[in-house]
């Protein structure tokens, strides 16, 4: 049974990572998005207490409820979007490790996407291509496998990969039988140097501009065996499955279904925090001799404001529950908490801007910045238009496109 209850736990980390995104990540904020530069002293100050790093993320995941993860994300993003990214980015990758990867696996790279307190390092998840984002099954990027010495060569192009280039270690998804389409996809790590990985070019944002985004190429890039997620027999098998036309599940794409509800939490984190912003200058900005709060246009908005974010954790909250106890989604719960999510910080951030009229237009106000950060949550890890497709089939059965 499902209750929303928070724990003694729940309330002390609640405090833990808030305190941290108010003393360190928020006074940063600005002048990291500035810079649009990864902000490696605040990535260091996080492993220092233990916020950057697997056993942290690991007992998030533990949590029975399911809540730890998104109650960690939304207060990291209520600091800052870009840099709670440029925290959490590294984690996709291990997610993907994770969901397909070998116990052996999972204890050779998972510390290496980390790095250590002295040395932290990050990891990058490299799937979208510029011509498959959301028609995955159209990748390009191909894993021929050479038997002689059992070594996998990749070959392609990736784009906006989260930590492209400067990672360490990057998790790359590729097609090995291209006619299978998405069934006939497979992850691989790329340990830290490997030759023909390259990474030229960073991305330049409207948002998001702490967290590093670059396009990825591979050319002739050999990883060995070992470095297929799950392993080779493994991959035969669903391979073999999907060519028989029977159901085949690729553990890696289980990915985005792990990260989908805090992806909407990030979201909920940057739509509290105009939210908060945007009440307080509203109690205090006075026009035609009252606060502006008192007029019945603002009150409305911010109720409104006030009610999205709600329901959207609620959705969050629910399919973060869901997933960690194995619940079947079966009306796409997984990806209403993220376009639920995603779109009520785009709503919620462009209210706070209106609040504060001309002021909240210029960069004296950090609300301008969660506007500019709060677009991207309804594009990436699925479009809002895809999140919906994936709903309509779960509750209609049709087979849209």
């Amino acid at each position: 049974m499902v209750d929303f209850e928070l724990t003694e736990e729940h309330e002390e980390l609640r405090t833990w990572i808030h305190g941290f995104a108010e003393s360190v990540i928020r006074p940063a904020a600005h002048e990291w998005d500035e810079r649009e530069e990864t902000p490696w002293p605040i990535i260091q100050e996080a492993a220092k207490i233990g916020l950057y790093g697997f056993e942290t993320v690991a007992e998030f995941w533990a949590d029975g409820t399911g809540l730890s993860l998104p109650i960690a994300l939304e207060e990291l993003f209520w600091g800052d979007a870009g840099i709670g990214l440029a925290i959490y980015g590294t984690n996709l990758a291990v997610a993907s490790i994770y969901s397909a990867g070998e116990p052996e696996q999972l204890v050779e790279w998972i510390p290496q996407c980390y790095g250590d307190e002295a040395n932290p390092a990050v990891a990058a998840f490299c799937s979208t291509e510029p011509e498959a984002g959301s028609d995955v099954g159209a990748m390009r990027t191909r894993a021929v496998y050479d038997e002689a010495k059992d070594e996998w060569v990749l070959n392609g192009n990736k784009c906006f990969a989260t930590n492209g280039g400067i990672a360490g270690v990057h998790v790359v998804m590729a097609s090995v039988d291209p006619a299978l389409g998405s069934r006939g996809q497979a992850g691989f790590v790329v340990p830290p140097g490997t030759p023909g990985l390259t990474s030229p070019t960073k991305m330049k944002k409207l948002g998001l501009r702490a967290s590093h985004t670059a396009d990825v190429y591979l050319d002739d890039v050999r990883v060995p065996g070992s470095c297929l997620l799950g392993g080779k027999e493994a991959l035969d098998e669903r391979l073999a499955k999907a060519r028989e036309g029977r159901k085949a599940s690729n553990k890696s794409m289980a990915t985005f279904e792990l990260t989908r509800p805090s992806v909407g939490a990030m979201a909920i984190g940057i739509a509290r925090a105009a939210y908060e912003y945007s009440l307080e200058y509203a109690k205090t900005r006075v026009q035609f001799g009252k606060p502006i709060v008192e007029n019945q246009a603002i009150a409305f908005m911010l109720a409104d404001m006030a009610m999205d974010i709600e329901a959207a954790r609620l959705l969050v909250w629910r399919a973060a529950w869901m997933g960690r106890n194995g619940k079947k989604f079966t009306m796409g719960e997984g990806s209403m908490s993220k376009l639920k999510a995603g779109e009520v910080a785009v709503r919620t951030t462009e209210q706070a801007v209106q609040i504060l009229g001309g002021y909240g237009y210029s960069r004296e106000h950090p609300v301008e910045r969660w506007y500019r950060d709060s677009k991207i949550f309804t594009i990436f890890e699925g479009t809002s238009e895809i999140q919906r497709l994936v709903i309509a089939r779960q509750i209609s059965g049709a087979s849209l496109r």
